[in-house]
Formats: C-alpha cells, sequence, structure tokens
C-alpha cells in the first residue's frame, strides 16, 4: 500500500428533497473519483435536511434500513463503480419506533463493512435529536478498508474524548467526523476540537458540515469541512462556509509512525489509573 492515501469530504447543501440530494453526492462522488480519491465521506444525514432543527414525527419517514434499505444498496454500487471507500450517514430504521443516527462503511469492491451508531445524542435548542435518535449500541467500531482502518465519529461525539481515543486504540488510521453544526453555536470549537483530537489520538481527522440555512430553522450551517494531520494541521484550506464543495487532500500515512515515535502518547498512557472515569 502506498503511504498516500488521497481522501475526499463532500459538503452540500440542502436542495429541497431527499432524490436531488442522492443524485448530488452520487455525482460528488464521481467527481472526487476522477480526482483519484480512494476514500470519500459524506456529511452527517446527508441525503435530508437536518430536521432535529424541529419535533416532528413526519421526518420518521426518512429512515431506511441499513445495509437493506435501497441508499446504502446504491452506494455499494457507486463504491464498486468507482473503486472507491464510501462513509454514508443516514437516518436508520432498526425496527419500528428504533431509529439511530448512523454511518454506513461499504468497501472499495461494494463490499457492506458495518456501521457506527452515534453514542452522544444532544438535546438542545435546534438540535432536539433525542426525539428521533436512540444512543448508538454498537461502541466504537473500526473497519479494515482498501486504504487502512478507518473510525468514524458523528458530529456532537466530537465534543467528547473518549470515543475519538477508544477509535486510536482500535488502530483507526483516519477517522471521519460528518456533523451538522451552526455558526452561532460551535464555529469557535470546530478547528480546536477536531485538531486536538488528531493530536491526541495520533490519526487523521476528516471533519464534514453542511451549508446553509435550511427552512426548518434558523440554524446557519457553516461548512468549513478540512482535513486535519497528527501534528493538528490542516491539510491545505478549509472549505466554503457558504457553497457545495468537494475537499480532496492526499493524506501522508508514513506521518504516522514519525509522530508516533516523537510523541508516545500510547506507551506512555495509565489505564491503571482511570478507573474512576468510568465509575464517575
Amino acid at each position: 500500500m502506498s503511504d498516500l492515501v488521497r481522501a475526499a469530504l463532500i459538503q452540500q447543501r440542502w436542495t429541497g428533497d431527499k432524490e436531488s440530494m442522492i443524485a448530488g453526492a452520487v455525482d460528488a462522488i464521481g467527481k472526487a473519483a476522477s480526482q483519484g480519491a480512494q476514500v470519500i465521506c459524506l456529511q452527517e444525514l446527508f441525503y435530508g435536511p437536518y430536521f432535529c432543527q424541529v419535533q416532528d414525527t413526519d421526518y420518521y419517514s426518512y429512515t431506511e434500513g441499513i445495509p437493506d434499505g435501497p441508499t446504502t444498496k446504491l452506494m455499494q454500487e457507486v463504491a464498486e463503480r468507482h473503486g472507491v471507500v464510501l462513509v454514508v450517514p443516514m437516518y436508520e430504521v432498526e425496527q419500528p419506533g428504533v431509529y439511530y443516527n448512523t454511518a454506513a462503511v461499504i468497501d472499495a469492491d461494494g463490499t457492506y463493512l458495518g456501521k457506527h451508531r452515534k453514542n452522544h445524542i444532544p438535546q438542545v435548542k435546534g438540535f432536539w435529536e433525542k426525539f428521533y435518535f436512540r444512543p448508538g449500541n454498537l461502541g466504537y467500531p473500526v473497519f479494515d478498508t482498501a486504504v487502512g482502518r478507518i473510525g468514524v465519529y458523528i458530529c456532537y461525539e466530537r465534543h467528547f474524548p473518549e470515543g475519538w481515543r477508544a477509535l486510536g486504540l482500535a488502530g483507526a488510521k483516519i477517522v471521519f467526523n460528518p456533523s451538522a453544526t451552526s455558526r452561532g453555536l460551535s464555529e469557535y470549537l470546530w478547528r480546536l476540537e477536531q485538531p486536538a483530537a488528531a493530536v491526541a489520538n495520533e490519526y487523521f481527522v476528516g471533519t464534514i458540515n453542511r451549508v446553509g440555512v435550511e427552512p426548518l430553522g434558523d440554524n446557519d450551517f457553516y461548512g468549513q469541512t478540512y482535513f486535519a494531520d497528527p501534528r493538528g494541521q490542516l491539510i491545505g484550506d478549509a472549505a466554503s462556509d457558504t457553497e457545495d464543495e468537494i475537499v480532496v487532500r492526499d493524506l501522508d500515512m508514513g506521518l504516522l509512525n514519525e509522530v508516533r515515535d516523537l510523541w508516545a502518547f500510547y506507551r506512555d498512557r495509565r489505564p491503571d489509573s482511570y478507573g474512576p472515569l468510568t465509575e464517575a
């Protein structure tokens, strides 16, 4: 495997309907693949609006089974067609009335590898997620893909260091953080938390935000999608804060060993002293 992995992140604004969102994502995947991308991640709940700005049971209709739903099947075909690894965040139904905020992971040959269900669920103004989602029950899985071991950590989860570390301990080399986050609430943290997580856990982080103000509320999604390396530095510029954009960057995987040799954080951990963290 080459030391370089070309990775892509796709930020989109809400178009007004699920079908055009999916079509736009498929088109963007094709464009990223034509630029040599080997692994591509879409934004949180990619095919819908961010409906958590309101509490309305009508939006339960956006759920699909994973992996047996139509969008997962479509994305398996797209992954195989372009030979790319895909991370596809969707609204999952496990059984009637049991819904999760989930990301499916699909390998470059179209094989469905598994899913991450968002563990940390917010319930604050404009982000009424407990109305829609149960907390995840699959832990913090990592996935062996054509580009190496990857993990997923969805939106609000980024505020919790424990999951970032669990993914690192499980061997993740790239962690994708698909998000829907608004200008007034969290923009001041956007370029702080994810680079800090990349440093603390010595891996690459790709973090995505959607753009625009959607009809359901006044949340101004500010984009600024980017990759951070394990030194905490952005790889190239962040994306636009107002427009759709495909971010394609080369990740030098050789940097992981270089950083881990310099900063031996995993060697110097003291899990024997951390027990109270799980008892509080």
